[in-house]
Formats: C-alpha cells, sequence, structure tokens
C-alpha cells in the first residue's frame, strides 16, 4: 500500500473522528434549544407567534440583569454603607424623577404607531445595547455620566415592557388564557434572570465592564429577534381611536373632549393599580432595606453577602412560584386573586415584625419570598385586567401609565428602606403598614368589582 493512499485513509478516519465528536458536543446544546423550543412553543403559542414572545422577553430579562448586576457592583457593593446609601438615593433621584416626567409620554406615543410594535421592540433593544457601551466606559469610576445612562435604560426597558404587555393578547393562542399567557412569558423571563445573574457575576471578576459588554451582545440579538415576531403584531386591523371610560357617553359632546386617564378605566384596574402599588412598594422597601440591615446585620451569624444571597434566593423563589401558579390556575376571578394576596402579605409581614427578634433568618426569608410571590400574582392579574377592560387602542397607554405608576410605587418604597434606621422589628413594621394601607385602599373596590362580574368581560383565567 502506498503512502499517499494510506495517509488519504488516517485523513479520512481523522475526519470521521472530528464529525463523531462534534456531534457529541454538538448534541447537548442541540437537545436543549428543542427542549427550550418544545416548551415555548406547547399549546398552541409557537403557531400564534407568542413562542416567540416568550424567547424574546427571555433575552430582554437577560440583558436587563447583566446591566443590574453592572449597577449594583459600582453604585452598592464598592464602597461602605454609609457612601453606598448616598449613591442609592443619588441613583434614586438622578434616574427616576426624569423618568416620571418621561414615562407618561411612553404610552401615547406607541400609541401613535401600531404599525411599528415590533421595530419599537427593536428600538428599545438597540437604545439599551448601545447604553450599555456607553455605561462599560464610566462603570469602573462611578462618575455622574453614569446615571444619565442608567435613565436611557430604564425608560427603553419600560418601552419594551408596555408595548409587550399590549402585544400578548394578538398573539393568544385559543388554549391558553391571558393570565396564563402573561404568566408564562414572564416565567421566561425569571429563568433567563437566574441564568443571567450567575454569568453576570463571572463577567464581574474579569471586570466591572465586562457585563456591560455581555450586555451589548445580548441586546444586539434582541434586536434581531424583534423582527422575527409575526407580521401581526404590526397590524392595526379592528383597533380605533378609543377613550379610557368606564360609563356610557351618549352625550359625546361633552365627555368626549375629556383626556384619557387612569381614573376612567373602570374599579377593577383602578382598584388592581392600587393594591400593585402598595406590593412594588413593599418590594422596593424590602430591597433596600434589606440590602442595608443585612451588610450591617447578617442573619444568624451568616456574612453580609450570604444573608443578602439568601433573600435574594428567597424572593426570586418566590416570584417564580408566583409566576407559575399564575401558569397554573384556571379560571379565577383577577380581582380576587389580588385581593388574596394583599391579605397574604399583611399577615406574613405582621408576622415578621412580631417575630423578628426570634427568628429573623426565617422571618426575612419568608417576608422576601412572600412580597416576590405577591408581586408576581398581582401584577398579573393586573395585566389580565387590562388586557380584558381598556380598548386596544389605547391599550398601551395604560400599560405605559401603570408601569409608571409601579415604578415610582417602588421607588417611594425604595426611599423609605434607605432612610430607616437598621432596626429589623421597625423595618418589618412599616412594611407591614405599606401593605395595610393597600388594603384599606383597595381591598373593598376589589372584591366588590369581583362581585359584580369584572369589567368588561365575566372573568379571566
Amino acid at each position: 500500500m502506498s503512502r499517499a493512499s494510506t495517509r488519504g485513509g488516517e485523513g479520512n478516519r481523522a475526519r470521521r473522528a472530528g464529525r463523531v465528536v462534534g456531534r457529541a458536543l454538538h448534541r447537548p446544546f442541540t437537545g436543549a434549544a428543542r427542549g427550550i423550543r418544545r416548551a415555548t412553543h406547547a399549546h398552541g403559542a409557537g403557531e400564534s407567534g407568542l413562542g416567540k414572545l416568550i424567547e424574546l422577553h427571555a433575552v430582554n430579562a437577560a440583558g436587563d440583569m447583566m446591566i443590574t448586576v453592572a449597577l449594583a457592583s459600582t453604585v452598592f457593593f464598592s464602597v461602605p454603607t454609609d457612601q453606598a446609601r448616598g449613591r442609592v438615593a443619588l441613583y434614586l433621584a438622578v434616574t427616576m424623577a426624569p423618568f416620571a416626567l418621561l414615562a407618561p409620554v411612553i404610552g401615547p406615543l406607541l400609541d401613535r404607531v401600531p404599525h411599528g410594535r415590533r421595530a419599537a421592540m427593536a428600538g428599545s433593544m438597540l437604545a439599551r445595547a448601545l447604553l450599555a457601551l456607553t455605561m462599560a466606559g464610566a462603570v469602573a469610576g462611578g462618575g455622574l455620566e453614569l446615571y444619565p445612562a442608567a435613565l436611557g435604560v430604564l425608560v427603553s426597558s419600560k418601552a419594551y415592557g408596555v408595548v409587550r404587555s399590549a402585544v400578548v393578547p394578538r398573539l393568544l393562542p385559543p388554549r391558553i388564557a391571558l393570565v396564563k399567557a402573561n404568566s408564562r412569558v414572564t416565567l421566561a423571563g425569571l429563568l433567563a434572570t437566574g441564568l443571567a445573574a450567575p454569568i453576570g457575576g463571572g463577567l464581574h471578576l474579569i471586570g466591572p465592564s465586562w457585563p456591560l459588554y455581555g450586555a451589548f451582545v445580548v441586546f444586539v440579538t434582541g434586536t434581531f429577534l424583534s423582527f422575527s415576531l409575526p407580521h401581526k403584531v404590526d397590524s392595526a386591523k379592528g383597533e380605533v381611536r378609543a377613550r379610557m371610560a368606564s360609563r356610557d357617553e351618549t352625550a359625546g359632546s361633552v365627555l368626549s373632549k375629556r383626556r384619557p386617564g387612569l381614573r376612567t378605566v373602570g374599579p377593577s384596574v383602578l382598584h388592581g393599580l392600587q393594591a400593585n402599588a402598595c406590593l412594588r412598594s413593599l418590594s422596593g422597601f424590602l430591597t433596600f432595606f434589606l440590602a442595608f440591615l443585612l451588610r450591617e446585620h447578617p442573619l444568624g451569624g451568616l456574612g453580609p453577602a450570604t444573608s443578602l444571597g439568601l433573600v435574594a434566593v428567597a424572593a426570586g423563589t418566590g416570584n417564580a412560584l408566583g409566576t407559575a401558579i399564575g401558569a397554573w390556575l384556571k379560571a379565577r376571578g383577577p380581582e380576587r386573586l389580588i385581593a388574596s394576596m394583599l391579605a397574604l402579605a399583611l399577615s406574613v409581614t405582621i408576622l415578621a415584625a412580631v417575630f423578628y427578634n426570634v427568628v429573623a433568618i426565617v422571618v426575612v426569608t419568608a417576608a422576601a419570598a412572600t412580597a416576590g410571590l405577591c408581586q408576581a400574582l398581582s401584577k398579573l392579574s393586573l395585566d389580565a385586567m387590562i388586557q380584558r377592560d381598556v380598548p386596544e387602542g389605547v391599550r398601551t397607554s395604560a400599560f405605559a401609565r401603570s408601569e409608571t405608576a409601579l415604578q415610582m410605587s417602588w421607588v417611594v418604597g425604595g426611599a423609605i428602606g434607605i432612610s430607616l434606621p437598621l432596626i429589623g422589628v421597625v423595618g418589618m413594621s412599616v412594611a407591614s403598614a405599606l401593605v395595610a394601607t393597600g388594603l384599606i385602599a383597595a381591598g373593598s373596590g376589589l372584591l366588590g368589582a369581583a362581585r359584580r362580574g369584572g369589567g368588561a368581560g365575566a372573568r379571566v383565567a
């Protein structure tokens, strides 16, 4: 046998071995991708296009988490507690005050471009990709230029969120109801967040700018995925220039001049928003109060990082559980569900205040998990009521206004949290007072609306 044929045989064997090894390495990834695709496209979601929205939202959540990791390491963890309080307060003031002015513009602006929803979602992704690169240059030094970029990220993220919420009913499969569809989208985001957090932490070990480089790659991917959504997302078929009004307007001439507002959408949405605002303020309060408290007074002899990680895991688990329950629940009135979440949150925060000095580690993790659970289920129910009761022509505005109110409620809760003395019983007592305010303001109204059959529809699953 000639040397050439021998070398040819060896080359063929090497190529075959290479293909075998390549398939072996490739199979786990393709198998995982197929499994994810089967899960996101189940129950008709693949045919309707909801599956692609679920995947897009997962990408969105992963990118936002990487930016959060970069900001947290710069604003909070890199300095002593007293300086961290000042930096967090500055972050809330510089980013949230302008956001309160800009956010109400988002909804009406997006209402005027129903044919450009995919482009709007892609634009929000691309804007955050470019802002991540801008922040990468400032994050190491923590200079003030970081905060305008963070504001841009926040506004872009909310713009994506309101468009995504308005799009869900257009992609709803016949076998999936609104609460269940919303929960599947949210659950995908939570899972992506859980995967992106350690990746972002690992990138941070390389350098403080690296999580932002990772976010840039993720958001560029999301920019292209936005255009893979079905064309019906951009269709304005069936939409009208409707106003959010809760009673017949047969007179027309006077009432038709009223500007749309959240107070005219009916009792279900209004009281649902009030309840969600209180639960969101509870989330902001616990986020910042426990972050500072556990830095100075860790739980049960644990270190500060371990204590914070334990509470973060509890809150994330509660949020994921609430989202999963939302996907599992059959026909349930969203009004009663929100009222139940208020009652549950109030009970747990009162117990946390009473028993904090006895079993702090138990009551703190229970409060964090309950806050995550109640916030997730209440938000899913609010989204379903807006999708059910608000005309499609102004639904994006309704989502923008509700998201703005909830974001500012979170800021108010966070501001209260960083201003309190670091005493656990005091903090848990304030937390229970926040929830009690929501129960007093919205509890009876939600139950009354439920007895009347909700808003435009009888029930939403």
